[in-house]
């Protein structure tokens, strides 16, 4: 099924970047969670942070996980949580983008 998938989206031609605006627009709650996970994360002591991982709670953590929740969408989901608290930017490890 993620070829299926996979192919979709190159068909729909709409970037990651359109797909991950489309989503996160549709469920707002997902940012909110992640949001909160990271928060608490760095109030525990933790120095490093995982977007990833915090995915992989998010969909331990939701009853029926989060239909659409693309791993592709990690790190987008890292630059907004630094956009909105820039004093998290150490916490995150960030690579340049090679695709839009």
């Amino acid at each position: 099924m993620p070829t299926a998938v996979s192919r979709m989206n190159r068909a729909s031609g709409r970037t990651i970047t359109e797909r991950f605006h489309a989503f996160d627009t549709q469920n707002p709650h997902v940012y909110r969670a992640l949001e909160r996970m990271a928060a608490r994360r760095l109030d525990a002591g933790a120095t490093r942070v995982g977007v990833k991982g915090l995915f992989e709670d998010l969909r331990r953590q939701l009853p029926y996980g989060v239909a659409g929740l693309n791993n592709n969408f990690t790190a987008l989901y890292a630059r907004r949580l630094i956009t909105a608290h820039p004093n998290w930017a150490s916490a995150f490890e960030l690579r340049r983008r090679r695709a839009d």
